[in-house]
């Protein structure tokens, strides 16, 4: 009986929560636009040009009904190399995103769960990495990494991912500290304690689904710099490199043809623009549904 109620107010939450997201319209336009670039990356292949082949008598061909976004100082078609750098980019983002929520989560979690000795070393661990120059660091691990003769680290994607991660991880964590401090002297948790609940039980089954809205905001925001990051690194040179189109190094690629053919610039500029405004809308859309207060004056 007491399982079935739980179910019945869990899907009512959900159901409420779903409700007050889509009301944010730019968040229910923004899962709209993203899921089209989405699924345009996902089906780059049915693209009738590889972004890789090169036609030189077809170098600087303006925006036309055979290549829609026009072709670069190599004849390649700007279009196809948009498609599958939306892959590389996109897949950097979430990837490298999961992977620092998950740590930031974990970290976080047991450092506001448990204090004490462990709380002020995993803190203390976390204030040095803030202390990185970001992007010097990014720069220095891409540039170090490529060097190494290991086969896992050739994979210049799977560095970028890595670096970004490894980066990013401590906002996340302190967040998820910050609930844990507050969630963990709750009733319910009290409650939970005195009928025998393990600490791991407590962790997973009642705290930590409090703070799933925070999580998921943070999320976006990680994402969205996830994308620019990676972006930036490509532009620079440091990130995923050729001939893996990006649209960071697409971007890179336009910078000294900028006046001659402005279309190689704009296309890719404005995917990452459309991309991160996005991402930020939907951040924006679930701060409001799992806002608490206003939750609970609606139920």
């Amino acid at each position: 009986m007491n399982e079935a109620l739980t179910t019945v107010r869990e899907q009512s939450m959900t159901t409420l929560i779903l409700r007050r997201f889509f009301k944010h319209r730019l968040a229910g336009i923004a899962v709209g636009v993203l899921a089209v670039l989405v699924l345009a990356s996902l089906l780059a292949g049915l693209s009738p040009y590889n972004p890789t082949d090169q036609e030189p008598t077809n170098h600087f061909e303006e925006p036309n009904s055979v290549h829609w976004f026009g072709t670069d100082e190599l004849g390649r078609d700007v279009f196809s190399r948009i498609l599958y750098g939306g892959r590389v980019s996109l897949a950097v983002g979430l990837i490298s995103t999961f992977l620092s929520i998950f740590l930031g989560v974990v970290v976080g979690a047991l450092s506001g769960y448990f204090g004490g000795l462990l709380d002020a070393t995993l803190m203390r661990i976390t204030d040095a990495f803030l202390t990185f120059p970001t992007i010097f660091v990014l720069i220095l691990l891409g540039a170090f990494l490529r060097e190494q003769q290991l086969f896992i680290l050739q994979n210049s994607i799977f560095v970028v991912i890595i670096i970004i991660a490894a980066l990013s991880w401590m906002w996340p964590a302190r967040l998820v500290r910050g609930l844990f401090l507050v969630l963990r002297e709750k009733e319910f948790v009290a409650a939970s304690r005195a009928l025998g609940g393990s600490n791991t039980r407590l962790i997973v089954r009642h705290i930590l689904p409090n703070c799933v809205g925070p999580i998921l905001v943070s999320g976006t925001l990680q994402m969205a710099s996830a994308i620019i990051t990676e972006s930036g690194l490509s532009y620079l040179g440091f990130g995923v490199q050729p001939p893996t189109p990006t649209w960071g190094s697409i971007l890179s690629t336009a910078q000294s043809q900028i006046f001659r053919a402005p279309w190689l610039g704009f296309f890719p500029g404005f995917m990452i623009f459309i991309t991160v405004m996005a991402i930020n809308y939907i951040g924006d859309g679930l701060r409001d549904a799992f806002d608490p207060y206003v939750i609970h004056t609606e139920k």
